[in-house]
């Protein structure tokens, strides 16, 4: 049940499926805010297991932004149901603890399972073949990866201010030094990156690609701003530039589990210019000044995340108990 974006409806059918297989299963994996399950009284006999979409922590979410605009009241049901939490590191849980409403006892430092593909090298050389099929114009290219997160207090009212991107300069400064340049949108934001026609052949914009990891692979860095897509672009062990020329406003309305400014594995720029430099020096990255970040956000460098999951999963969390 699937759908190709997070617009798409579900019909009456497939939301009388979704409880029957609820009802029936005795294992209910969540990999982000599921509301339909949030009023349920979750049996003995039964795990619901939250498993996240975002890997680590950084702005704050849940029962964490209590307080805060869009964030929940005291009496919210959301989240407080998990049987069991999984993340990618000590360090973490409290925050995810915090932020479901949940005993701290509940979250487990597994490993995020959907970094495994980052450990393994078959499955990323396919990736990057297949990508370079499907999207011709990165072939022989630097590729820059512009990945922000949405603005607003969520769905309904998620947007990205566009106009904070000066095309023409990005364009003048870096086209004819071999970049191009993806859009990857968040998901939640409706209306669409509005490249100028003449600089069509240096940004292309693949926010309809679902996977991000994928898009992850082929990119020799990375722009984004407070989103968790770090924590797994990190893993690659290249650079990610934070444009946030938004700072104080979104710190005031979402806040962060820590300092912004101590958290980031980058540079913070907060105008093109700066950007198009952090861009240029690319090839000046030195990988181990990752390894501090690394070491903080995962327990495990090994790719064995899924492993790890399923193995206490079929033993029913015996050893968590």
């Amino acid at each position: 049940m699937l759908k190709k974006t997070n617009s798409a409806k579900k019909t009456f059918s497939e939301y009388t499926k979704i409880a029957w297989l609820i009802a029936t299963s005795q294992h209910v994996l969540l990999d982000d805010f599921y509301p339909l399950v949030y009023p349920l009284k979750i049996r003995n006999n039964v795990n619901l297991i939250q498993v996240w979409h975002a890997v680590g922590a950084f702005k704050t979410f849940g029962f964490s932004r209590m307080g805060l605009p869009g964030g929940p009241k005291p009496t919210s049901k959301n989240h407080k149901n998990y049987t069991w939490a999984i993340v990618s590191s000590k360090h973490v849980a409290p925050f995810y603890a915090e932020g479901f409403g949940i005993d701290g006892r509940k979250v487990l430092p597994l490993g995020a399972p959907r970094t495994d593909m980052f450990f393994d090298t078959s499955y990323k050389q396919s990736v990057v073949t297949r990508l370079e099929e499907e999207l011709p114009f990165i072939k022989g290219k630097k590729v820059v990866l512009f990945a922000p997160t949405f603005r607003g207090n969520g769905q309904r009212s998620a947007y990205y201010n566009f106009d904070w991107i000066d095309f023409e300069k990005l364009y003048t400064k870096l086209s004819a030094a071999g970049y191009v340049m993806l859009f990857k949108i968040h998901p939640f934001v409706k209306s669409k990156v509005q490249i100028p026609e003449e600089y069509a052949d240096f940004f292309y914009d693949v926010s309809s690609y679902r996977e991000v990891n994928d898009l992850l692979l082929v990119s020799d860095a990375l722009i984004t701003d407070y989103s968790s897509v770090v924590f797994e672009y990190s893993l690659l062990r290249k650079k990610t530039i934070f444009f946030a020329p938004d700072l104080e406003e979104y710190t005031a309305s979402r806040d962060f589990y820590v300092d912004y400014q101590e958290f980031v594995p980058g540079p913070i720029v907060r105008d093109m210019d700066s950007l198009v430099t952090e861009i240029e020096r690319v090839n000046e990255f030195n990988p181990q000044s990752l390894d501090n970040f690394l070491a903080y956000y995962f327990d495990d460098l090994d790719g064995k995340a899924s492993k790890r999951f399923v193995d206490a999963l079929e033993n029913d969390f015996v050893d968590f108990r």
